[in-house]
């Protein structure tokens, strides 16, 4: 996963609301296997990992945000802190270790938060 140089995001770019302590943003296209695989990890991590929540976007139809963000490819995950800052970023399906090491540092960087998920 790569750094994002810190850009927000909010409810009206995602469509959703962020987690209280961080939000996994994948980004999908209709006939993308990897992409389902990462659905099944990023729920998987948001289930053990209090406070996060996952939002997945269909990439072909926010073609506008794609293009603002620089998606390149799908899945994209983005990981933001509990303030909509982008932290993180990976292209392709991720490990779920490196889901979970990504959360924490969302979550350290945070100011007033606590410490590491796990």
């Amino acid at each position: 996963m790569s750094d994002d140089g810190g850009r927000r995001l909010g409810e009206a770019e995602l469509g959703a609301g962020l987690g209280e302590r961080a939000t996994l943003v994948q980004f999908s296209s209709a006939f993308c296997q990897p992409c389902r695989a990462t659905r099944r990890t990023l729920a998987e991590v948001t289930r053990m990992v209090d406070g996060v929540a996952h939002v997945e976007i269909d990439a072909e139809e926010r073609l506008v945000l794609v293009r603002e963000l620089g998606i390149e490819r799908t899945p994209t995950v983005l990981v933001l802190d509990a303030a909509g800052s982008i932290v993180r970023r990976a292209a392709g399906q991720p490990r779920r270790a490196d889901v979970i090491a990504a959360l924490g540092r969302a979550v350290r960087e945070a100011p007033g938060k606590g410490p590491d998920p796990q």
